[in-house]
């Protein structure tokens, strides 16, 4: 974790493989725990949990859908931590119509539905998705 013009962030390059998704939620964690032991910023039950569903989700899509590493920043910025998870496949993903009889492949829609913003950008090699998540209730 590192100051930046500013900002706290850490970054985790993930091979992919079947244990990265537990890797990326528990280094969400780690991180969110040190920002307020080592910051002093304040981070609610609530913002940590929906950090670490956001991580598990978008870290899924990148594993299930895009061969190879997969890229984790987190970084603070104002009052939120963004989730940025790039992965090779330039193909921008699109949230689905809501259908409460689908089963699966509900993550996007469940990303944004807890997170304050989300974008996502097309990359020289893959794709860049950044998700918002308030610290705060």
């Amino acid at each position: 974790m590192a100051p930046q013009r500013g900002r706290i962030h850490t970054t985790v390059a993930l091979d992919g493989d079947s244990s990265c998704i537990a890797e990326a939620r528990h280094h969400a964690a780690d991180f969110l725990t040190r920002v307020q032991a080592e910051h002093g910023l304040p981070v609610t039950a609530r913002a940590m949990d929906t950090t670490r569903l956001v991580v598990s989700e978008l870290v899924t899509n990148a594993r299930k859908y895009a061969p190879g590493p997969i890229l984790l920043e987190l970084r603070i910025s104002g009052g939120d931590v963004e989730v940025v998870v790039w992965d090779s496949d330039p193909v921008l993903p699109l949230a689905r119509a809501a259908d409460p009889g689908r089963v699966g492949q509900h993550g996007l829609e469940i990303v944004m539905a807890v997170c304050a913003g989300y974008e996502v950008q097309r990359e020289p090699v893959g794709k860049r998705v950044t998700v918002r998540v308030t610290l705060l209730d």
